[in-house]
């Protein structure tokens, strides 16, 4: 692999330098397809590997430390077949390479998750500016510069455990407060990917992390998932500026297509006429969740779900966040993305997968009455998601 070219990072001048993969006998595929050693590096002066997590029934999940990124998560379809349901790259390279093929794909978000209007806040009094990487505004902790492209450190703990830690700086991307964090994956014996997050800080800050994954239950990634059946337990969202910030109102689903309290397919409602949908070009949407009330949420209740009819893979989610944003991958296959190759040589095309992030909903420091992100020095973060996997018919 060829060294990336040096990237300056944020508010002190930091060069990132990805090494050459080391070289030597070739590794034994995993069931994915993935090489191990195409994740074998040093980046910003720290190992980058490629870890595998499975259970006894078939579910393989690889990740790269490298941003806590999900690289492939396979289970078995209907027939048995291993069956790869999320979107990536194959090598440590393409993702590290901001520049030619930024990506998301699969990562552990943070600090804050999302978007952040302005890239402003405040907090005791004190305004804030953070990285304005999305136009005006702060999307997924600074982008870039964000949790998502920086080395986390991994311990694995048999083979079903991967938990991968980072410490963050005061002043990181403007972010007050320096923050010990952690991201824990665990694969269960009922075919479950289980994520936490858990967080500390010296000083009082904002936090608001999520994984983000984009996933076609299909595994043909050639084509876009219109047929994949989608479900929100939802009665609410936050509809959306044309920068993706919500207005501040919370309004219902009834009698819109942003309802999917009863499962459809995707494709039935993503090319509606309807402002919300016309503005993100398909689904870009906070839905506040039924299984958060009283300042609590419900993790052992499904708040979404996905299924594909071509497989019979069925997805459900649970989290104790108020909010999950449904993510169509509408800037994939536009414009340059177009051309970007990805795992196993594909190119994918718009609407090619949809995502499902647990989160407080976005830009909640700068809508008091919602959900505050805020953490105090003393007090403990914790989020926590869930994503089960099983063979269905349909959703109910």
């Amino acid at each position: 692999m060829k060294n990336l070219k040096s990237i300056l990072f944020g508010a002190g001048i930091a060069t990132i330098l990805l090494a050459a993969c080391t070289s030597g006998p070739e590794e034994k595929l995993t069931v994915s397809g993935l090489n191990p050693t195409a994740f074998d590096t040093t980046i910003q002066g720290k190992q980058v590997k490629l870890y595998t997590l499975k259970n006894q029934n078939g579910m393989e999940v690889c990740i790269t430390n490298y941003g806590g990124r999900v690289v492939s998560l396979v289970v078995p379809d209907k027939d048995g077949k291993p069956t790869d349901v999320v979107l990536g790259f194959d090598n440590i390279r393409q993702y590290a390479d901001t520049l030619n093929s930024p990506s998301d794909y699969g990562s552990s978000v943070g600090r804050y998750a999302n978007r952040i209007a302005g890239g402003k806040f405040k907090l005791n009094g004190q305004e804030y500016q953070l990285k304005q990487n999305d136009g005006p505004n702060c999307l997924h902790g600074g982008g870039t510069t964000g949790w998502m492209n920086q080395v986390y450190d991994a311990e694995q703990i048999g083979d079903s455990i991967l938990k991968l830690t980072i410490v963050a700086e005061d002043g990181e991307n403007g972010f007050p407060g320096k923050v010990t964090a952690t991201t824990t994956y665990k694969v269960t014996a009922d075919n479950t990917l289980d994520m936490t997050w858990e967080a500390e800080t010296d000083k009082e800050t904002i936090i608001n992390q999520t994984n983000h994954n984009y996933y076609n239950l299909s595994g043909d990634f050639t084509q876009a998932a219109y047929d994949m059946v989608v479900y929100v337990n939802a009665d609410n969202f936050t509809p959306s500026d044309k920068l993706y910030i919500p207005t501040g109102e919370i309004k219902p689903v009834e009698g819109t297509p942003m309802d999917f309290r009863k499962p459809h397919a995707l494709g039935d409602s993503i090319n509606s006429q309807f402002d919300q949908i016309q503005n993100a070009t398909g689904y870009d949407h906070n839905y506040c969740l039924n299984t958060y009330k009283d300042g609590k949420g419900d993790d052992t209740v499904v708040c979404a779900a996905l299924f594909s009819p071509k497989t019979g893979i069925k997805m459900e989610m649970f989290t104790n966040e108020p909010g999950v944003q449904v993510y169509s991958g509408n800037f994939q296959g536009v414009g340059a993305d177009a051309d970007i190759v990805r795992k196993l040589g594909v190119k994918y095309p718009k609407h090619v997968s949809v995502c499902l992030e647990s989160q407080k909903y976005p830009n909640s420091p700068n809508q008091p009455a919602w959900v505050q992100p805020t953490l105090k020095p003393g007090e403990k973060y914790f989020s926590h998601a869930a994503y089960k996997f099983s063979i269905a018919e349909g959703l109910e």
